[in-house]
């Protein structure tokens, strides 16, 4: 969020300075849709993550094709109002989906599952051979 967070304060500035509040606005509206959908499916593999490691990745790969797919209909639902600058709402969510990606593959890239149990367990010990009762036959 920081990364995503220090380009909308520059695209926002770029934005009011070419277009003004309809520019700044659009680079706003842009950058929340993307945070928020973004956000809400981290919440999601967090959750997930906790009790199982090991499919936080794919539940991963499900959310960000739901995502996708949640992204475009709020945009087809809600239409272009008038105020909205195409040129920057698209720049900003873009650019803001492409940092957002770079910092999640980053943090995957860090993430260490456990595979194995490290903690050294016990070594049986060794099965005894019967030994010779005396009075028994030696084979």
């Amino acid at each position: 969020m920081k990364w995503t967070g220090m380009l909308v304060v520059v695209l926002g500035a770029a934005s009011l300075i070419a277009a003004g509040t309809t520019g700044l606005g659009s680079v706003l509206f842009g950058w929340a849709l993307v945070a928020a959908f973004s956000g809400v499916s981290l919440l999601i593999v967090h959750v997930v993550g906790r009790d199982n490691p090991h499919g936080a990745m794919a539940m991963f790969a499900l959310i960000y094709i739901v995502k996708v797919v949640l992204f475009a209909a709020v945009l087809f639902m809600i239409g272009r109002p008038a105020w909205l600058d195409a040129t920057w709402f698209f720049t900003a969510a873009i650019l803001t989906v492409v940092v957002w990606q770079i910092a999640e593959i980053r943090a995957f890239s860090r993430i260490r599952f456990q595979l194995y149990d490290d903690e050294p367990q016990p070594t049986p010990a060794p099965a005894r051979e019967p030994s010779s009762v005396k009075g028994e036959k030696d084979v």
